[in-house]
């Protein structure tokens, strides 16, 4: 075994070691399946300097855990972040098939003959995310933001009197500006670990579930337990480890960890159509938040580790929240 076999066996060796400190299987299992890839990497790099930079980013991964296995709460949900896709590759995956709708016809091109020039197509469940004060990081948008984003200016909008007096907006800068607008905004939203379906109440709705099935799509953790197991982490202390586990963390501490997570954690949920005799109301998507979790957004503004009566209180008293 050369040096550089050495340098990384050992690096995997520590991280190893911090991995068994973790909490919770999931996070054991996250970050054991990020180690093996990073230290692989490493191993099969030829560059030296390539390889040290690598091996540089797993040891910077091993003190993030090594602070969160410490009781540092910025790394903690640090990790849990990554181990949660609220940050990195694991976030691009949860977030992809919601930029999309293959249901959706497609728009016409905003320039005549130019495929290219498409405006961008918001998802039922995208529009639903960043139309939600759960789901972002910012203030909510609203419906006619997705329609004409408010980067255009009134020109762009061919009856309107800026449009008469001054011309047509070009429409190359139009298209531009629309693409701009989409993905700065999905960027800002905090994607749903799964889809949930919650049917119709509705007898003889059979036919439903097959309009269900078309209109929503799979994403990242659907058909597992990973969000039940995390609320239950909220509510049951005691599995916050296990045996074997080396955490040493206060479990009230823990607690409170994984309600703020749970607080950027949106669920989806697609609500079936209803028809019955007196109305027919469509199928759509809503956004909340799990039961324990510590909401940390109230319509795009700041209210740290507010509880649902809080939320209530604020929704009636709107004035009284400071800008």
């Amino acid at each position: 075994m050369n040096h550089g076999q050495q340098s990384i066996a050992s690096v995997y060796r520590s991280y190893l070691r911090e991995i068994r400190r973790l909490p919770h299987a999931y996070l054991r299992r996250v970050f054991r399946l990020k180690a093996e890839d990073g230290c692989r990497a490493a191993l099969l790099t030829k560059c030296d300097d390539l390889r040290a930079r690598k091996l540089k980013r797993v040891s910077q991964t091993i003190q993030h855990v090594r602070a969160a296995n410490n009781g540092n709460h910025k790394a903690f949900n640090h990790i849990l972040d990554i181990a949660y896709g609220r940050v990195g590759k694991l976030r691009w995956e949860l977030m992809e098939p919601l930029l999309s709708d293959p249901n959706a016809p497609l728009p016409p091109p905003i320039i005549p003959g130019k495929e290219s020039s498409r405006p961008p197509v918001y998802s039922p469940g995208l529009t639903a995310l960043l139309t939600s004060g759960l789901s972002r990081r910012k203030r909510p948008l609203v419906p006619e933001n997705l329609s004409f984003p408010p980067i255009l200016p009134e020109r762009a909008d061919p009856n309107s009197s800026d449009a008469q007096i001054l011309g047509p907006f070009s429409k190359r800068r139009e298209v531009n500006a629309r693409w701009k607008y989409f993905r700065r905004e999905w960027k800002k939203v905090f994607p749903p670990l799964q889809i949930s379906v919650s049917p119709s109440q509705d007898v003889g709705n059979e036919g439903n579930d097959l309009s269900t099935s078309a209109a929503v799509q799979k994403i990242g953790f659907d058909g597992t337990t990973v969000l039940e197991e995390l609320v239950q982490l909220t509510t049951k202390p005691k599995n916050t480890s296990r045996k074997g586990s080396d955490a040493s963390l206060p479990r009230r501490w823990l607690r409170r960890r994984y309600q703020e997570l749970l607080g950027r954690l949106p669920i989806l949920t697609f609500i079936s159509a209803r028809e019955d005799m007196k109305t027919k109301k469509p199928g759509g998507f809503s956004v909340s938040l799990a039961p324990n979790a510590l909401k940390v957004r109230f319509q795009g503004r700041s209210l740290p580790c507010s509880t649902d009566d809080d939320v209530a209180w604020n929704q009636k008293h709107p004035a009284n929240i400071k800008a």
